[in-house]
């Protein structure tokens, strides 16, 4: 993509509409938190004197503390956040979570712990990302048979566990460069060599 056509492009903006729980009064809504970020950040809103301690190998359904509307060709996915999963091995049990656009319950993040140890959440703990985006509208079309490709019906690793290396470039054969002659050496030579007979 060239400079000119990566400025062509422009930022999507969507609106979405919140309603704040009685349990979520006082935690921050869902924001991102840099400027080129995908997701924005949703917490945790439990009970602040009553810590969940998440075993490990165990999973939980989170509070979020909110209820979304999300206009009418939109989704929202519920996806992990890779400082839990990294440090901790805590993830989204049903990765990524689909939120429908006509959906008006409770927005809840199911969290499983795959670590070694126990995991706790506490109030406010940032625990998932929601990215919200557009649909397309599909509609099956049943048919006698489907376009054949390359790959066929080969699935579930087929296209093999490695790359394969790049192909070397093809190395042009050296011509070795001309000697110039040396007029002084070739001037010694003359001199040396013996006068011929007559």
């Amino acid at each position: 993509m060239t400079k000119k056509n990566a400025k062509k492009l422009k930022t999507v903006r969507i609106k979405v509409r919140v309603k704040i729980l009685p349990h979520g009064d006082g935690l921050p809504l869902p924001e991102m938190q840099s400027d080129g970020a995908a997701g924005l950040d949703l917490v945790a809103a439990i009970d602040p004197k009553k810590p969940l301690r998440l075993a490990r190998g165990k999973f939980a359904l989170i509070p979020t503390g909110l209820s979304i509307e999300l206009p009418r060709g939109t989704e929202a996915q519920v996806r992990p956040r890779s400082g839990l999963a990294a440090k901790h091995g805590v993830t989204i049990l049903n990765s990524p979570g689909t939120i429908d656009s006509d959906y008006r319950g409770e927005v809840q993040v199911i969290l499983i712990n795959l670590g070694t140890k126990p995991f706790v959440i506490n109030r406010g703990d940032r625990i998932a990302q929601m990215v919200v985006a557009p649909v397309a509208r599909v509609k099956m079309k049943p048919i006698a048979a489907l376009s054949k490709t390359k790959r066929g019906a080969g699935g579930f690793g087929s296209t093999g566990k490695t790359v394969a290396p790049a192909a070397k470039p093809e190395k042009k054969p050296t011509v070795p460069a001309k000697k110039k002659a040396d007029p002084q050496r070739a001037a010694t030579t003359q001199r040396k060599s013996p006068a011929k007979r007559k």
